[in-house]
């Protein structure tokens, strides 16, 4: 799936704010470089169908094993030891180690003997931790965690790391065996412990994505292989709202624009955010938000939600918004699969400009039938019109007004809103009284 940097940022999948993004409601790594990882991982929609369910089976496979994970023997402490160790200097081991040489190192090379034998002592926590993952993972018949497990094995087979798994308690460790063991990992084992580095951070992400499948019971969405786009979710939410509100959502070829209607913070914006980050998550082989959901694979993904102006170039917020439908209409016009989530089109012109606009636009982009649209507007005016077009559906938010207060239930209705609350939300926020007492 092709995405942006503008479409990573509107749906916040990650944000300068941290705590606002997707990836840190969905950050439940250990170690620094599988929250790394993770960033990388959530920033790479997959290309291809079938790398999709490689990693749905992966995260289902891993899902069972959480509660069995060896998190206590394998810590972020550990692999930080075991990279500086690397990353020291420390004064050679002898080559052939005997107990003369052994104890001469400790006497003589003090700081370097310790630091020694605390590497070696979380080299063996971090062997044996490896060891309990590759027997957890042993009956996997998924090719990336058979993957995983065979580079798992080929490490630990090494004859001098299965003498090492058979040495006492770190703290019986003899001098000479602390020696011969930091030999072996000093001169012929650093590759292969950087690749288990590497492979632990790797894990760690994915474990992370798993974690948080579980604990939001999010489903796995079934792709259909179509040539038509389709979409159907049930039970829908944006998974960052603590009390959310379901929604159920469908396109298909005969229905693949929806023209979405309501007053301020009625929850369009919220709405099609949830739409886009479903979307987006299917295609990184996660779990979704929502109770089921089926779709075609999207050979693209496009949002116009935060456009902004360019004060250094001398770029207006209308001109950002035009160049952003110009360069979308260009790229999906290559006959392939895209979603495209439009947010309150043309704020920045006039009213009656904006709705020409407006109008424009969305006839133009409706007879695009690769293509699905989500398109939000204040503009309700310009939707008589456009009853006209059977492929466009037409929903909105009601928002109810009992005494001058002003309800949002959330519900996504059939049809179009007339909702106009701009100015009673500047009485019921005292703006008004505050303007008469000038």
């Amino acid at each position: 799936m092709q995405i942006d940097k503008t479409t990573l940022h509107d749906l916040a999948i990650v944000h300068s704010a941290e705590e606002q993004s997707v990836f840190h409601f969905l950050n439940h790594t250990h170690t620094n470089g599988g929250r790394d990882v993770l960033k990388q991982l959530l920033q790479s929609p997959l290309a291809t169908l079938d790398e999709i369910i490689n990693r749905q089976q992966t995260l289902q496979f891993l899902i069972p094993l959480l509660p069995k994970w060896p998190t206590n023997t394998i810590t972020n402490g550990t692999i930080l030891v075991l990279e500086k160790f690397y990353e020291t200097p420390v004064s050679p081991y002898p080559a052939r180690i005997g107990s003369l040489q052994a104890t001469a190192y400790q006497l003589l090379q003090r700081t370097d003997y310790s630091l020694t034998k605390y590497t070696v002592e979380h080299t063996l926590q971090f062997l044996h931790g490896w060891q309990d993952i590759a027997h957890l993972l042993q009956n996997a018949n998924n090719n990336q965690i058979v993957a995983w497990r065979n580079q798992i094995v080929n490490c630990l087979q090494i004859p001098q790391v299965q003498r090492m798994l058979a040495l006492p308690k770190s703290a019986l460790l003899t001098p000479v065996q602390v020696l011969q063991a930091a030999y072996f990992l000093r001169h012929h084992f650093k590759q292969s412990m950087l690749l288990l580095i590497h492979l632990y951070h790797t894990l760690d992400a994915y474990l992370s994505l798993a974690t948080a499948c579980q604990q939001h019971q999010f489903c796995f969405p079934n792709f259909l292989n179509t040539p038509e786009p389709y979409l159907h979710i049930s039970g829908l939410y944006h998974l960052q709202l603590h009390q959310p509100t379901a929604y159920e959502v469908q396109f298909s070829l005969q229905s693949n624009f929806l023209f979405l209607t309501g007053a301020n913070m009625a929850g369009k914006s919220t709405f099609i955010k949830a739409v886009g980050i479903a979307v987006y998550l299917a295609h990184l082989g996660m779990g979704v938000p929502a109770q089921q959901m089926e779709l075609c694979f999207f050979d693209g993904l496009l949002s116009n939600i935060h456009v902004a102006d360019n004060l250094i170039k001398g770029e207006s917020y209308f001109f950002n918004e035009v160049q952003r439908v110009k360069n979308t209409i260009q790229q999906i016009s290559d006959g392939k699969k895209w979603l495209i989530l439009i947010d309150e089109l043309f704020k920045g012109t006039n009213v009656q400009d904006a709705m020409k606009c407006s109008t424009a636009v969305v006839e133009g982009l409706r007879k695009m039938p690769t293509a699905i649209f989500i398109l939000s507007t204040h503009l309700y005016e310009i939707g008589a019109h456009l009853q006209q077009y059977t492929n466009i559906q037409f929903k909105y938010f009601e928002t109810c007004v009992t005494n001058n207060q002003l309800t949002f239930h959330y519900q996504l209705k059939n049809g179009i809103s007339n909702d106009r609350l701009g100015y009673l939300i500047l009485q019921r926020e005292g703006v008004v009284d505050l303007l008469n007492a000038l």
